[in-house]
């Protein structure tokens, strides 16, 4: 879990209200589409970690005050970090418990991590575009959460030196579910990962 004290910046309180309004926001948006999305609503505890994560250190330092909307953000590199709802989604899917491994495939800049690190778990994380692997284990690292292990590399050939894994999460789009992916996973695991063409309609499938 992190342990870094509480941020001594001249925005704290704006940041601190401001990922409050997202928390709330985030759970009644889960609880208005919760039919759409299977039955599946956003649990306190998930909720609760999507409180605790600063949001706005994980976005450039020009959009921070936009950190806490609840849409994706640029992050640079044509990426970007995930609308916090779809985080927390894909999070409650995962339903990961303390102590265990997960598989991150697109560590972004490094938000996703942190809120399954938050969650206790064990995360071995693969980037494609090498410059925001190198950022993202610089914040990863400066927050503290020593638990999240990134690398730059192709996600879709996953980590096998860390296999298996409890779950594994996939952040970007795939034309379909890679096979590598599906070997490192335990039996009895879960993978969450949107499954359709680029820049077309996706699918969030759990598996």
């Amino acid at each position: 879990m992190n342990n870094v004290p509480p941020e001594q910046e001249p925005d704290a309180p704006v940041f601190a209200d401001r990922s409050l309004a997202m928390v709330q926001e985030v759970a009644e948006l889960a609880e208005a589409i919760k039919p759409e999305a299977g039955g599946t609503g956003i649990s306190p505890r998930v909720l609760a970690v999507l409180g605790r994560v600063p949001r706005h250190r994980f976005v450039p330092q020009s959009l921070r005050l936009h950190a806490y909307d609840n849409r994706p953000l640029p992050i640079g590199h044509d990426q970007t970090i995930s609308q916090p709802y779809i985080v927390g989604l894909m999070t409650e899917l995962l339903e990961v418990h303390p102590g265990q491994r997960v598989l991150e495939v697109g560590t972004g800049s490094g938000y996703q991590a942190a809120v399954l690190a938050e969650m206790g778990v064990a995360v071995w994380s693969v980037e494609i575009v090498a410059a925001l692997a190198t950022q993202a284990a610089a914040t990863l690292k400066e927050l503290r959460y020593d638990r999240v292990e990134v690398k730059a590399g192709d996600g879709y050939a996953g980590w096998p030196e860390h296999a298996p894994f409890d779950g594994i999460i996939v952040t970007a789009g795939a034309a379909h579910v890679p096979q590598p992916l599906l070997d490192q996973l335990k039996p009895g695991g879960r993978m969450v990962i949107p499954v359709g063409a680029p820049y077309a309609v996706q699918e969030l499938w759990l598996i």
